[in-house]
């Protein structure tokens, strides 16, 4: 069964944005996340997110396109145009590329590409949809690049719930930035 996983960047006292909105603090420059963010991707096989992402991440469409981009950066946009995407929203009628609007509920979504054949994980973006699909156990991994910063609030990566949720370290490396990458199954 294709695991469902859950991967950002945050701070080490677990925010994706800090209380202003901003998450200036992270290292886009960052030639080691953004290899690991390659590497995630090259991994799934669909990604789930809402509305914001996908606005923001619509910058990826053309990206591969501009002459002035690496080599990697031109990768990352060539395996995010190709990778098949659902969009939850209740504002847009239309999506771009290879993305189409969620028909049914998140756990319906899940299921749907759980079922069919299909290789790589099904990877969830965006705190708020991730909060959705943990408070329906629907998250098999948390993957995490934690800066070495502390923000003070903001936007949390773990949502706050009542329940408790066991992981098992999976992976963890510390890159030459400083920045640690964890990976973390949920025990069943």
């Amino acid at each position: 069964m294709r695991s469902v996983t859950y991967s950002m960047i945050m701070s080490l006292d677990g925010y994706i944005v800090g209380p202003d909105g901003s998450f200036d603090w992270t290292s886009p420059d960052d030639a080691e996340v953004f290899d690991l963010a390659t590497e995630e991707i090259r991994g799934t096989g669909a990604y789930l997110l809402g509305r914001r992402l996908y606005e923001t991440m619509l910058y990826w469409e053309t990206a591969e396109q501009h002459p002035s981009h690496d080599h990697s950066t031109r990768e990352f946009a060539a395996l995010w145009r190709a990778l098949p995407k659902v969009v939850f929203s209740t504002t847009l009628t239309s999506v771009q590329g290879n993305a189409r609007l969620a028909s049914g509920g998140l756990a319906e979504e899940v299921e749907r590409l759980r079922a069919e054949s299909g290789e790589g994980d099904i990877a969830v973006g965006g705190a708020t949809l991730a909060a959705q699909a943990a408070a329906l156990d629907l998250i098999d991994e948390y993957r995490t690049r934690v800066a070495p910063v502390l923000v003070g609030g903001g936007i949390p990566f773990f949502p706050r719930n009542d329940r408790r949720v066991d992981l098992t370290l999976v992976e963890n490396r510390v890159l030459p930035s400083h920045i640690t990458y964890q990976r973390y199954r949920v025990v069943r």
